[in-house]
């Protein structure tokens, strides 16, 4: 790769800072108030460092430091660093849902972007919705750019017990409402469940969706899985400030990493790891935005020849990803499929993933199966059709009791999230294993933002009967550390009027994940006087970002994206005198 200097002009900075006219003599005057001496800007690639940190988000509190290591290496490099903070979209603690937010965060990666002197960009990120918002803003503005995923957490510990955040956050809650645990115990785990800086440690959504980035091409080789608070997830940082400096020389920008091969093979990625369901979302608007059409069949016409290697927490076990990564972390799962994979695209690091993989090894059978000895035959998530779902649904049935994979029972149904926890642990609705249980109003309109409500709580009376996992239906999603047979993502939602807004209590609905569909056994004609007879919601925001998003968002398979950001057409650079 070339790494000659190219002349000024070629800078998209050179607008700002060198030409003759008043507006770059006063941006030079500007960056003197900085405190900026003219031989350490001038000429040089400006590299906007992106930052997602926050006091708020414990995923990315170490993110402060993890941007001077990229400053570090763009000054070695020859280029000039700058540090932007961007919108903290923190998993843990942002209501409705983290979700709502994701494109906001994509717009606003995009217009810093374009609106500054910026010649290409490093992402700060990890947390389950960041890594998606940084990518979607940094491809529709068609800049060179390096992500850096914020890195897995410590694994947590316990009484003896190795704990994986999220999914055992879920299985202890449930002892404790079924009386196996107490107030103490509780109170001991929530000290034990996440103990560092980084995003849960189990492949949850998180991990998924940083391992998808690396799979695209897009972060430095191995950078996925390595621990937050490990001295080489600095040496990574601190790698990926040099390397962007060299692809803005190159004038390698996002639009040559981001091709059909790489989205496939991040999907094939998601799929052999036993990721998170969510990231089917994520995908899907990442490809939107790079103009790669990808679609929910993409997802299952791949995961027939995808077999689970990955035996990490929730899908597998008992690994975590500390283990993931000292197995031989990504580069060494993906020296399992080649076959699988295309080797002959770009990365960001070499000029093909065949390159990039030379040499990558697994260091542990167990944690990174053979493929003579999968987790499971073939990828963790499906793809549902049917009449209560005519433009899909996913489930992960990797992470589902094998038995309910087959399954027909009587719905029990909830209009909201809120109606379901108040009184979901009534006797008189006489629900039992066999039933089904459906939630809706959650979804992308309806969420509003689709919150992670999916995983629908099982009443305590089931709970104490030893009964851990029921088919569960909604238009929510799940967080990717959760578990069970739980259908998610119908589309259309119910809000718009989908099928499932037409349910009621007592209809028998069928999941048969083999057949890969989801059917309400309720005769056509029937449904259709339902349908006359039902009336829209009142949508839930009468001004703000709330109306703004409930009048752009596109539906869950198509990625929920803004309708306006996902359209292709031309968004000129600014002007800048």
């Amino acid at each position: 790769m070339s790494e000659a200097v190219p002349p000024q002009r070629e800078l998209r900075s050179h607008q700002w800072y060198g030409t003759d006219g008043l507006r770059s003599f006063s941006h030079r005057a500007r960056t003197r108030q900085l405190g900026y001496l003219p031989e350490e800007h001038l000429g040089k690639p400006v590299v906007a460092v992106l930052n997602t940190w926050s006091d708020i988000n414990p995923c990315h509190s170490h993110l402060r430091e993890r941007a001077q290591a990229v400053k570090r290496g763009v000054w070695q490099a020859g280029g000039f660093p700058l540090e932007f903070p961007v919108s903290t979209l923190s998993e843990t603690f942002q209501k409705p849902t983290p979700m709502l937010y994701r494109n906001l965060l994509a717009m606003e990666t995009e217009e810093l972007l374009r609106s500054y002197p910026v010649d290409g960009a490093v992402l700060l990120g990890g947390c389950d919705k960041t890594t998606p918002a940084l990518l979607m803003g940094a491809t529709s503005a068609d800049v060179p750019a390096v992500f850096v995923p914020a890195g897995p957490m410590l694994p947590g510990h316990w009484r003896g017990e190795t704990l994986g955040s999220g999914t055992d956050m879920w299985k202890y809650w449930d002892d404790h409402r079924a009386g196996l645990i107490g107030d103490c115990e509780l109170g001991e785990l929530e000290a034990g469940l996440a103990r560092s800086p980084g995003h849960c440690m189990t492949m949850g959504t998180a991990s998924t969706l940083t391992a998808a980035a690396e799979a695209l091409g897009v972060t430095m080789p191995g950078a996925s899985s390595i621990p937050a608070v490990d001295s080489g997830h600095e040496r990574m940082a601190a790698a990926a400030g040099l390397r962007i400096v060299g692809l803005i020389r190159e004038g390698r920008t996002l639009a040559d990493i981001l091709t059909r091969e790489a989205f496939e093979d991040a999907v094939t990625t998601v799929l052999g790891l036993g990721g998170s369901t969510n990231a089917v979302i994520h995908l899907i608007a990442m490809a939107g935005r790079a103009g790669v059409p990808l679609a929910l069949d993409d997802f299952d016409r791949l995961a027939r020849d995808v077999p689970v290697l990955a035996n990490v927490r929730p899908s597998g076990g008992p690994y975590l990803m500390e283990d993931f990564h000292f197995a031989g972390g990504l580069p060494g799962f993906l020296s399992r499929i080649p076959d699988l994979l295309h080797l002959d695209r770009p990365t960001v690091a070499h000029d093909t993933l065949r390159e990039q993989l030379a040499g990558a090894l697994v260091h542990h059978d167990d944690v990174i199966r053979p493929r003579t000895k999968p987790v499971a035959a073939e990828g963790g998530v499906a793809v549902l059709r049917g009449n209560l779902c005519p433009d899909g649904a996913v489930i992960k049935h990797i992470a589902a009791e094998p038995r309910l994979l087959r399954h027909t029972g009587p719905a029990v149904v909830f209009d909201d999230y809120r109606t379901l926890q108040r009184t979901i642990n009534d006797p008189a609705l006489g629900i039992t294993p066999d039933h089904v249980l459906v939630l809706r109003g959650s979804g992308p309109r309806g969420g509003p933002g689709m919150p992670e409500y999916g995983m629908l709580p099982l009443p305590d009376y089931l709970l104490k009967q030893g009964v851990r996992d029921m088919v569960r239906i909604s238009d929510a999603r799940m967080s990717g550390t959760s578990y069970g047979a739980c259908v998610l993502h119908v589309a259309p939602e119910s809000h718009v009027g989908g099928p499932l807004a037409l349910v009621r209590t007592g209809d028998p609905i069928t999941l048969d994940v083999p057949a890969r569909t989801l059917t309400l056994g309720v005769d056509p004609g029937e449904l259709e006087r339902r349908r006359v007879a039902w009336t829209p919601p009142p949508e839930r925001y009468e001004r703000g970002y709330g109306a703004l998003y409930a009048e752009h968002i596109t539906q869950a398979d198509t990625g929920c994206d803004f309708a306006f950001l996902a359209k292709k057409g031309n968004v000129p650079d600014p002007y800048a005198g």
